[in-house]
């Protein structure tokens, strides 16, 4: 593969792609559980077996994202190092153990003129991702839609290209060794821009796009698509410290859900605290000593040295980075209000010894996922005991929270008769 343009213009490349992946997803449907995780096992094993090429394409990437002045945030989703090869091969394998939902029987019911009726899960067919930085998504995408019984067109971002390119080889070779087709997994071979457009506007060809990137991806994806979008939104994540948490599980969790990984959509963008906690010095103070950049207003300086004044921008902003914005509510109410204001949607946390204020807190908040005395950070589909995912749906309809197996399928109507005519 070149990064030139194909000379096949970018219509024509992805409907070509689409023949290829339709015929692919034809195959996946007919096969059993077991071929598709011993097909998935194989194509482990080949990642395994091609790690130090996959390495070193990788620092290849991270030479000329550096070159290119991308920031730490941008270099710390790119980085594959040994640990981070290993879970995702591991990801990998844990997708081949999940239980198979294509085939399951949602509901059963009878009809009085004897007609027999079941909604059973059936594959999406061709699934079209579209994604930014993050390597092991390629990988990932790739065995999820495997296993659900669907077809992938992958289209990763430049900055990842060398690496997403030694995944893909891997990972299709170990598919074809194991008698699954390769073409269940194909990467777009140009990072022209006119193919996201091709892919976007492929009515009939791709059945869904998944989009996983900034906000700028995602709303042109959103603005352009003639397909149907699976949409995985900013995590403009919230923790509230309530006035009845335990201190030092509020400080924990603060740090941990901010510090553990910044660059994660996961990762707490704001720390709400109610005015009637304790002591909130030593939550920032600790915050500042791992190296995190606080922003507040007044209030929250005047508890802290080290808050810098904050702007109208930041309660809206996915730092993706050590920086946190701080601010004092008034209760659970003023911070379900904050949230309700500025969050993106995507996960946001209480921390408190009440389960009465936790439980207004979880059924309140309009976010896919809501949670109570946790990290943000958890907010994953590993976490979640659902494999790997694909992405973090933040919309309300078909999957929402963490997609994997089960929200890459759909369902169909079966009906049995018995020779009824309707009159």
């Amino acid at each position: 593969m070149t990064d030139m343009m194909l000379e096949t213009k970018p219509e024509t490349l992805i409907a070509e792609m689409g023949a290829r992946a339709r015929a692919a997803a034809g195959e996946l449907a007919q096969m059993t559980t077991q071929a598709k995780a011993k097909a998935l096992r194989s194509a482990a094993q080949a990642l395994r077996d091609a790690e130090a090429d996959i390495l070193a394409a990788n620092d290849k990437d991270m030479a000329e994202g550096e070159a290119k002045g991308l920031t730490g945030a941008l270099l710390d989703r790119l980085k594959l190092d040994s640990k981070r090869f290993a879970g995702m091969i591991d990801g990998v394998e844990a997708i081949a153990g999940l239980p198979d939902p294509v085939g399951q029987v949602i509901d059963r019911s009878e009809r009085p003129n004897g007609l027999q009726l079941s909604r059973v899960r059936v594959p999406i067919g061709v699934i079209g991702i579209i994604y930014e930085s993050r390597p092991n998504v390629t990988a990932d995408a790739g065995a999820l839609c495997v296993m659900a019984g669907n077809a992938a067109i992958l289209r990763g971002g430049s900055e990842a290209k060398y690496s997403n390119r030694a995944i893909l080889k891997a990972l299709r070779a170990g598919l074809e060794a194991s008698g699954a087709p390769a073409d269940a997994v194909q990467l777009v071979p140009t990072q022209d821009r006119a193919a996201v457009g091709a892919m976007l506007t492929a009515d009939g060809v791709i059945d869904l796009i998944v989009p996983r990137g900034g906000k700028s991806l995602v709303a042109r994806v959103q603005s352009d698509a003639r397909v149907p979008v699976l949409a995985h939104l900013d995590g403009i994540c919230h923790t509230y410290i309530d006035g009845n948490a335990d201190p030092e599980t509020a400080k924990a969790l603060a740090v941990n859900a901010k510090m553990r990984r910044t660059g994660i959509c996961g990762a707490t963008e704001t720390l709400l605290i109610d005015k009637a906690f304790a002591d909130a010095k030593p939550i920032l103070a600790a915050l500042a000593d791992a190296g995190c950049e606080l922003r507040g207003e007044s209030d929250v300086q005047a508890l802290d040295s080290h808050v810098l004044p904050v702007s109208d921008e930041d309660w809206d902003t996915e730092y993706l980075d050590s920086i946190l914005s701080v601010k004092l509510v008034d209760g659970v109410e003023g911070g379900m209000a904050h949230i309700a204001r500025h969050s993106s949607g995507h996960t946001d946390a209480i921390v408190t010894e009440d389960a009465e204020t936790a439980e207004r807190f979880l059924n309140t908040v309009d976010s896919a996922i809501v949670m109570w005395n946790a990290s943000t950070q958890f907010a994953d589909g590993g976490e979640f005991g659902l494999g790997a995912e694909i992405g973090i749906s933040t919309g309300r309809l078909h999957a929402r929270g963490p997609v994997a197996l089960e929200g890459l399928t759909t369902y169909k109507w079966q009906v049995r008769g018995s020779g009824q005519a309707r009159p």
